[in-house]
């Protein structure tokens, strides 16, 4: 009885305070984790990683959002709390579609997307895909084209703080990127300054790496083979520039996951572009500033 309520509210546009806690069973069989909480137009975050799972945010900035929005917490498929397909299908095709099934699992007629990170190539794919369906996003921190984030941004930084002057040309391919960055991550590891690629200080990242910890169990798989696929190495960036839907993209000024500069190749017709002073954490690290970005953007579009 209380999951149908629930359900009705979500019908009347997402003005329910109740949290709903489900497992959402997909058309080829994996089950995602979804947590509903919060009231205002339905929000669908898309985590980063990637496979990072969605509740890390849920706990450190999620009673802010879930004052403004329904949010609708996902864990992709192969991650965090939800399981992994068995025909190993993550490509960008059944992300999204696994996106809609959610969608209408929770009877949602359009709702607008907020993506970290990776999540950003997702948020991408996803209203490419299935444009009726997003009604506007919300970027933070995310990058539209792992190759130039990686090549152009993280290994360069990685190797400044490494003492290390080999750069890596964004003409290398794929394979030399991935390739360059696990070596890169084993030397940071090495020398205890892995908290300096994503955060500004070590405190931080005892915070977030201590959300998993509460946990027995979490699916790494989608984290082990996004990087080996071809759609998720797609430069976004030129198609930025078709999508009319409000934006609004917010960036770090210090981000070297990212890019500093990543932000100019970034062309929506209808944006707000919101530059920080912060790293790639700003739901932990500059929580007013992104406050202000949001709320700007809820006061511009009428959210």
């Amino acid at each position: 009885m209380k999951r149908l309520i629930v359900l009705f509210l979500v019908l009347l546009g997402g003005i329910t305070v109740l949290a709903q806690e489900r497992q959402i069973k997909t058309s080829d069989g994996v089950r995602l984790y979804v947590k509903v909480k919060g009231s205002g137009m339905p929000c669908l975050y898309l985590h980063g990683g990637p496979g990072a799972g969605s509740f890390w945010l849920e706990k450190y900035f999620g009673y802010y959002l879930e004052q403004h929005f329904q949010m609708v917490y996902l864990d992709q498929r192969g991650a965090g709390r939800s399981s992994s397909p068995k025909n190993h299908n993550y490509s960008m095709d059944r992300m999204a579609k696994d996106f809609e099934e959610v969608r209408k699992a929770l009877g949602i007629k359009m709702w607008i997307t907020l993506g970290h990170s990776f999540g950003g190539v997702l948020q991408m794919g996803y209203i490419e895909r299935y444009p009726e369906s997003v009604s506007g996003m919300i970027m933070v921190n995310c990058t539209l084209s792992i190759e130039e984030s990686l090549g152009k941004s993280w290994i360069i930084k990685a190797s400044e703080f490494l003492g290390n002057k080999d750069h890596l040309s964004l003409t290398d391919s794929p394979d030399s990127i991935l390739a360059r960055f696990k070596f890169a991550c084993k030397k940071l590891k090495s020398k205890n300054i892995s908290w300096k690629m994503n955060y500004a200080s070590p405190k931080t990242e005892i915070l977030v790496n201590a959300t998993y910890e509460e946990f027995l169990k979490w699916n790494n798989d989608f984290n082990a083979k996004a990087f080996s696929i071809k759609d998720y190495w797609i430069d976004y960036r030129k198609n930025t520039s078709e999508i009319t839907i409000p934006v609004l993209f917010f960036y770090g000024q210090n981000d070297w996951v990212i890019g500093p500069e990543h932000y100019k190749g970034i062309k929506f017709p209808d944006m707000i572009l919101w530059g920080s002073e912060v790293g790639h954490m700003p739901f932990l690290e500059n929580k007013p500033d992104l406050k202000n970005a949001i709320d700007s953007f809820i006061h511009k579009y009428r959210l």
